[in-house]
């Protein structure tokens, strides 16, 4: 089934709205979308995209054959511009004013006003975790938010619409579609899982068990930096290779440097998975300790593969209170396998 096609199956009402808006062409020139899980913004992302570039358009429905709905889902349209974090803050970087790098918001702008050379009728921007912007760039966009160049749709996306400031959420037309279900795609998300397993249930304060539990944690922590720059590296070769080809020192160390940018900021992406993983795992384990059914969790797979002894709420509340305070440590200047060692021990403790 066409994306397009499963999205409208999956939200027909609000899908309605946007293709009679299509229609009557009155459909926005900024959207929001809000949603808690990232292949769903990136999705639908697409499928707002094809909406309203489809030139075959029908009562305000894409085909989704023509070659713009198809070059949209396959991510080779020419006109498609994404913008997103990187760097070890994971922010979007605003840019320098007369000569912006890519992948910064000021560079990203000036795409919309170029000529097109690519054949399509619609430019679409898509700014992916957009509450990662500060607030200097995010008042950078209000202007081309508000009064943005013609045919030109810009998507912005996020999981935390509040941390935008309320000048550039009142320039977008806010899309919900929250599933209150966070997708926790990282490796070792299984190893992480079983590892808290063993230390809630089965270390029952043994201090080998707990060393045991902590190297895994620290293991999986410490191989999330090389996984990522692997993932990076994969999706950016094309790109230094040309820069390689063209024999420019100055552009190779460029693209060098942002490849450098991209992958520190997607280490610290799935850092972030890796530690909202174990807070979620213990928060949910005090769900079930109070009679929750784990089948009506929000992230039920996190149980997967796992036997689940009687928990006492007390014993859980503890378990919950661990993760939040290794997550409150890191917030600091502390040494990440300590503070996970430390974690690893308290559970296995207090099992």
């Amino acid at each position: 089934m066409p994306l397009y096609d499963t999205y409208r199956a999956r939200y027909p009402e609000l899908v309605g709205h946007l293709e009679n808006a299509r229609k009557r062409n009155r459909l926005s020139h900024a959207f929001l979308l809000h949603a808690d899980n990232e292949t769903l913004r990136k999705e639908f992302a697409i499928a707002l995209a094809q909406l309203a570039a489809c030139p075959e358009s029908r009562d305000g429905r894409p085909c989704t054959v023509c070659r713009v709905c198809r070059s949209l889902e396959e991510g080779s349209y020419p006109e498609l511009y994404f913008l997103t974090p990187v760097g070890k803050m994971y922010q979007i970087k605003i840019g320098d004013r007369g000569k912006p790098e890519p992948n910064t918001l000021r560079f990203f702008e000036e795409q919309f006003h170029l000529t097109s050379t690519g054949g399509g009728n619609c430019k679409v921007g898509i700014i992916c975790d957009a509450d990662r912007m500060n607030a200097e760039s995010q008042n950078a966009l209000l202007k081309t938010l508000e009064e943005p160049p013609p045919q030109t749709l810009l998507i912005l996306t996020t999981g935390n619409p509040s941390a935008l400031l309320p000048t550039t959420r009142s320039r977008c037309q806010l899309v919900p579609l929250l599933t209150n279900h966070c997708e926790f795609d990282f490796a070792g998300k299984e190893a992480v899982c079983a590892a808290l397993a063993g230390l809630c249930f089965e270390s029952r304060g043994d201090l080998a068990a707990a060393e045991a539990g902590a190297g895994a944690l620290i293991r999986i922590a410490a191989g999330l930096s090389a996984d990522a720059a692997a993932r990076v590296a994969e999706e950016w070769a094309p790109r230094l290779a040309a820069a390689e080809q063209a024999g420019d020192p100055g552009l190779l160390k460029r693209t060098r440097a942002l490849v450098d940018d991209a992958a520190a900021g997607a280490y610290m992406k799935e850092r972030g998975l890796f530690l909202e993983t174990i807070r979620t795992f213990c928060a949910q384990l005090e769900l079930v300790a109070q009679g929750v059914d784990p089948a009506d969790l929000a992230n039920p797979e996190l149980f997967a593969g796992l036997r689940l002894p009687p928990l006492t709420p007390e014993q859980a509340e503890l378990f919950r209170r661990e993760a939040e305070e290794l997550l409150f440590t890191l917030r600091f200047n502390v040494s990440e396998e300590l503070a996970l060692r430390t974690f690893a021990v308290n559970l296995a403790m207090k099992s």
